[in-house]
């Protein structure tokens, strides 16, 4: 089960334990196989803690969601201040206004420590993802605490996804992410199509557990890699679309086409799936981000298109732009990898101010991917063939 979770391949009803005895009368006990147990949940409804670090407008909606599927929440505001302000109100005004904050949900400032939390997420944008992981020690967690990254972004300075830089410090059977179109009032409102993921079958289970009681749908993935990526891709993809937007429509999906590709094929490097690319955690979240009117990472294009340096954007949009600082860090990441990546270099250098908006243009307009691969297929009756030439021996 481990050899195949490492490998990136989808649990099997076989490996679960899901079969019948092969030989022998099925009410035999002696002839039975032992049976592997079902994984058992993380999760009690309860009595089980949760603590979301963070109350941007994810943080604070999924605070809520939390809180309503059963866990005992807390959400840690960065100072003091924010917190009280935020417990006084029950409401985040700022971040996540109309939205009441349920009476059982706790408010305190993150110095309060993570003592006896059973999950712990983190919600805060990308830039500040490594300080964070670098203080858990300190903060009084748990060694059987799980770690929950909801970060859409890859941690600097290496560029590495979030579950990467948790599992080398705490190990990946305590690791997981949250990716998939999660926009923040409509989650709190009517739901969200949320993808759990962790190389831990168990955690990823307790984890959709969780998201289904509070009424969301919620995928299990064992492949957090392919899903981060997904989400960085997403984020990259939304943000070159709105550059190219005022220049044509086709040419702003060519540039979103163009990212998407060129990091599908740094996560297959790596060994991600290519279903999470395409699945909700990639395309489907795309699909929100690029429809959705106040979308941080489509508003940034458009704001660069504009003539407006990305060290201005953030003041603008009123909060943490992950692709811009995601977009540098991926372009990195897959020039060291030896990946093909023009356009999401170009969109590394457009953020930086080293492109100008036409030569970005034109070089969308004029970039060719390289060709799929395909096979060819088998004449008919091969695998016959073959099958009767190893039975000769």
């Amino acid at each position: 089960m481990l050899d195949r979770v490492a490998l990136g391949h989808p649990f099997t009803m076989a490996e679960r334990g899901s079969h019948l005895p092969t030989h022998g009368p099925l009410g035999s006990q002696s002839e039975m196989p032992a049976r592997t147990p079902r994984p058992r949940s993380r999760f009690t409804p309860g009595s089980s803690r949760a603590t979301v670090i963070g109350a941007g407008s994810f943080g604070t909606a999924l605070a809520v969601m939390l809180a309503r599927g059963g866990l005992r929440t807390t959400l840690q505001a960065r100072t003091a201040e924010q917190a009280t302000s935020l417990g006084a109100a029950r409401e985040n005004r700022v971040y996540l206004p109309g939205v009441e904050l349920p009476s059982p949900l706790r408010i305190e400032s993150i110095s309060a420590g993570l003592a006896r939390a059973d999950f712990v997420f983190l919600a805060v944008p990308s830039s500040g993802l490594g300080r964070l992981i670098a203080a858990l020690d300190g903060a009084g967690l748990e060694g059987t605490t799980a770690i929950v990254s909801v970060t859409k972004g890859l941690v600097p300075p290496q560029g590495q996804p979030p579950t990467t830089a948790l599992s080398t410090k705490f190990g990946a059977h305590r690791v997981a992410c949250v990716g998939g179109p999660g926009h923040a009032q409509e989650m709190v409102h009517a739901g969200a199509a949320l993808v759990a993921a962790s190389s831990d079958e168990e955690l990823a289970r307790s984890l959709a557990q969780v998201f289904t009681r509070a009424g969301v749908v919620c995928e299990r993935s064992n492949d957090p890699l392919g899903v981060e990526l997904a989400g960085s891709a997403k984020n990259a993809a939304a943000l070159a679309a709105g550059a190219t937007e005022a220049q044509g429509l086709n040419a702003a999906g060519a540039a979103a086409g163009h990212i998407f590709a060129e990091v599908w094929r740094y996560a297959e490097r790596l060994g991600a799936r290519p279903e999470s690319m395409i699945g909700l955690a990639g395309t489907g979240d795309l699909v929100a981000t690029a429809l959705a009117p106040q979308s941080r990472n489509r508003r940034a294009g458009e704001l660069l298109a504009a003539g407006v340096s990305a060290a201005e954007i953030p003041a603008i949009v009123g909060q943490a732009v992950e692709a811009l600082e995601a977009v540098p860090l991926l372009a990195s990441a897959l020039e060291s990898a030896g990946v093909g990546a023009p356009v999401t270099g170009a969109l590394g250098r457009l953020i930086s101010g080293e492109l100008p908006l036409e030569e970005w243009v034109a070089l969308v307009r004029a970039t060719v991917p390289p060709p799929a691969l395909w096979r060819r297929r088998p004449r008919p009756g091969f695998w016959q063939r073959l099958w009767h030439r190893g039975s000769r021996g």
